[in-house]
């Protein structure tokens, strides 16, 4: 497929989020942008969050990953689903009964501001960190098969997909997003089906031979069964609890979507849909992965990068429809996770770092400040999708859960103090101890594997959480 007709995909795709945009953003104040007016209808906002949740990370690395780790996610995906249930139990009551536009307002009555700042702190971090992953993903493959060719260097192709999604963002918010993210989600599930038909007819396979084939590979074992591996089945199945509770549960940008459904019940629905299509989606990613990799064993594909795997076959081995499939899917995943993630971080950074509905500021005021946060947030997105350019070292999706690993660990323990226990901390300590923990989990990662050979996976959110509460205990007031 020629860089000019991905070129031209890219355009289009791009203009039908502008005209969706246009659509939904007329007129939408302070509300809509933050909560949708609380108008979104859960199946809406379930079938979008597949697509947020999956994002470009799943889209490619998930796929290549199968070459070194087999099927070894799976468990963590089964995990994940715990976790969708968890948070439609737990968490959901909590936001709606509050009444919150940003759920770190939680942290606030719970505990007081300083705790507030710091858990919408860390998420400021994680999430700005775990978004930029993911789109510099996506830029990096747009720029090896599109502006490179045009002789476009990477920062420029990067300033380019920023400000398109800038754009279409600026105005709408997350009324914008429900509805943008339903169309892409859309657009990447019929990518991912559509490339599985490709390689299985490329390969001479019907859906049976090909299920038969991925079963007799050696690369669809799901169960690693050392207990010292960092993929170990159960630390998989609880991490991935974990990871969804304080990914999704703990997490504006996922979280702002459930609050914009009408009432609890819906959002609660939405949960448990999302859960399911999730688990259903990630398996036809690994399935894909293996046929993927069977195919570039039997046809000499050869890539260093285990990212890269997909777009070469899709795009350079396989007919057009497979590269043109391939290029809206993962135009829909970077889109479907930036776009949500720049409105998140917009929304905690406003309401919750510079207090703009604590202020008594008037509309306009408020809309202003909000433009200016929208806009620096897209500056912070571009420097650091330039550094990882720099810097990457492994897949994306072990850097995309190491981040959230030391970042959602404190903000999994503020969470954990105030609901399950009736502890009044200390406020004014409490950023010690969110900075604490994820230093010392690190020194005790690096000490374990050092002294006794265990390495830590996911877990490590876990240990991180955990040292969290600890520090939480110890400055509660007697």
């Amino acid at each position: 497929m020629s860089p000019l007709v991905i070129g031209i995909v890219f355009v289009a795709y791009t203009a039908l989020l502008f005209l969706i945009a246009f659509l939904t953003g007329r007129k939408a104040g302070d509300e809509a942008y933050y909560r949708g007016n609380r108008r979104s209808p859960w199946f809406v906002v379930a079938y979008g969050m597949v697509g947020a949740s999956l994002s470009g990370v799943t889209f490619m690395s998930v796929p290549g990953n199968v070459l070194r780790e087999n099927f070894y996610y799976l468990p963590m995906v089964l995990g994940f689903v715990a976790g969708y249930a968890v948070i439609a139990k737990v968490l959901l009551p909590i936001y709606y009964r509050l009444n919150l536009t940003s759920i770190y307002g939680y942290l606030d009555m719970r505990f007081g501001m300083r705790s507030y700042k710091s858990g919408a702190g860390f998420f400021l971090l994680s999430r700005s960190l775990g978004a930029t992953l993911r789109m510099f993903l996506v830029i990096s493959v747009l720029h090896e098969f599109v502006f490179k060719a045009m002789g476009i260097p990477f920062g420029v192709a990067a300033l380019i997909f920023i400000l398109l999604i800038l754009g279409y963002t600026f105005r709408g918010g997350i009324k914008t997003i429900v509805w943008t993210d339903t169309l892409q989600t859309t657009f990447m599930l019929a990518a991912v089906l559509i490339s599985i038909v490709c390689i299985a007819k490329s390969m001479g396979w019907n859906f049976g031979q090909m299920l038969v084939a991925v079963k007799e590979s050696p690369f669809s074992r799901i169960f690693d069964t050392d207990p010292m591996a960092p993929r170990f089945f159960v630390k998989q199945f609880v991490s991935g609890l974990f990871i969804t509770v304080t990914m999704t549960g703990l997490d504006q940008d996922m979280m702002q979507k459930n609050l914009s459904c009408r009432n609890l019940k819906d959002a609660q629905k939405n949960m448990y849909t999302c859960s399911v299509s999730i688990l259903v989606m990630n398996f036809f990613f690994l399935v894909l992965g293996a046929i993927l990799v069977l195919y570039a064993q039997k046809n000499g594909v050869f890539c260093t990068d285990t990212d890269q795997l997909f777009p070469t076959i899709a795009i350079r081995c396989l007919p057009s429809l497979a590269g043109l499939t391939f290029v809206i899917g993962v135009l829909s995943a970077a889109y479907s996770s930036a776009d949500g993630a720049l409105t998140a971080v917009t929304t905690s950074f406003t309401i919750d770092i510079l207090g703009v509905e604590r202020r008594g500021l008037d509309v306009k005021e408020r809309k202003r400040i909000r433009y200016i946060v929208h806009l620096s947030m897209a500056v912070l997105f571009l420097l650091l999708i330039i550094l990882f350019n720099k810097v990457k070292n492994d897949s994306v999706i072990n850097m995309v859960y190491d981040i959230a690993s030391y970042t959602y660990g404190p903000l999994l323990g503020l969470f954990v103090v105030g609901i399950c226990t009736q502890w009044n901390v200390k406020d004014r300590l409490t950023p010690i101890v969110v900075l604490l923990a994820p230093v010392l989990s690190y020194a005790i990662n690096v000490l374990c594997r050092i002294c006794w050979g265990y390495h830590f996976g996911f877990e490590l959110l876990l240990l991180n959480g955990l040292l969290t509460v600890v520090g939480l205990y110890v400055i509660r007031r007697k």
